[in-house]
């Protein structure tokens, strides 16, 4: 049989994911890149590989989209890793710097600005341009609160806006995957979800950062039934932009 082509996200959220793949016999039935988002949705979209963890706003992009398993990348309240960083109060925010990394963070941003604290912003992707504030995700957010007058946690403001989780992520197919590997899948990402503090041992110390609390806390994998009704809510908000 062919391999089955994957690409995962990069950062320090997958490496469970990463780490329960790598000690299964799935990972003898995949060919398995590790990208950012953004290079995960694309290969996807374009039928690079078979299987990506994708931005959940890039869904509506993939021809035949379908998510499979039962885990994801995603939150019940605050992440620790997806912010808007701001020079000032979400209420006097104007112009914004969206990050080049994740589409669904991007959007996440334009929904809460616009139907949670109902502001008109302009939104900025040069690099030279100052703005009042940006978006910014995954391990370059570390450590990095202090270094802003106002953080603003999406997953925590999502949460007070609509009550409900938040799935940054999922692993999503272009094509009918057998369900056979979908099952293995499954049981090598909940393995490696088991032995998250295992995974922490491998990871270096970040200064001002509790890993230990994001990976065992904030991050929340289980793809669950409240979380398919925000990622559905989401989309259906982002077509309102």
């Amino acid at each position: 049989m062919n391999k089955i082509k994957i690409s995962a996200v990069s950062y320090t959220n997958t490496k469970p994911f990463i780490y329960g793949i790598e000690r299964s016999e799935v990972i003898n039935q995949i060919d398995l890149s590790l990208d950012i988002p953004s290079d995960c949705a694309a290969k996807l979209i374009s039928n690079q590989v078979d299987i990506g963890l994708i931005p959940v706003a890039a869904i509506p992009f993939v021809p035949n989209a379908n998510i499979i398993g039962s885990y994801c990348i995603g939150s019940v309240g605050a992440v620790n890793s997806v912010f808007i960083f701001s020079k000032v109060p979400a209420a006097e925010i104007k112009t914004l710097k969206l990050d080049s990394q994740s589409r669904t963070s991007n959007n996440l941003a334009k929904v809460l600005l616009k139907f949670y604290f109902k502001v008109d912003v302009e939104f900025i992707t040069e690099e030279v341009t100052v703005t009042d504030a940006i978006v910014l995700i995954g391990d370059r957010t570390f450590g990095r609160k202090a270094d802003f007058a106002y953080a603003y946690d999406m997953g925590e403001e999502w949460m007070k806006f609509t009550g409900l989780p938040f799935v940054y992520a999922a692993w999503v197919a272009n094509k009918e995957i057998p369900l056979a590997f979908v099952t293995e899948f499954d049981k090598a990402l909940k393995f490696g979800l088991a032995h998250r503090k295992e995974v922490l041992k491998e990871l270096k110390s970040i200064t001002n950062f509790d890993l230990d609390d994001y990976l065992l806390n904030k991050l929340n994998f289980e793809l669950t039934a409240d979380k398919r009704k925000a990622l559905n809510l989401f989309l259906s908000y982002i077509e309102q932009l």
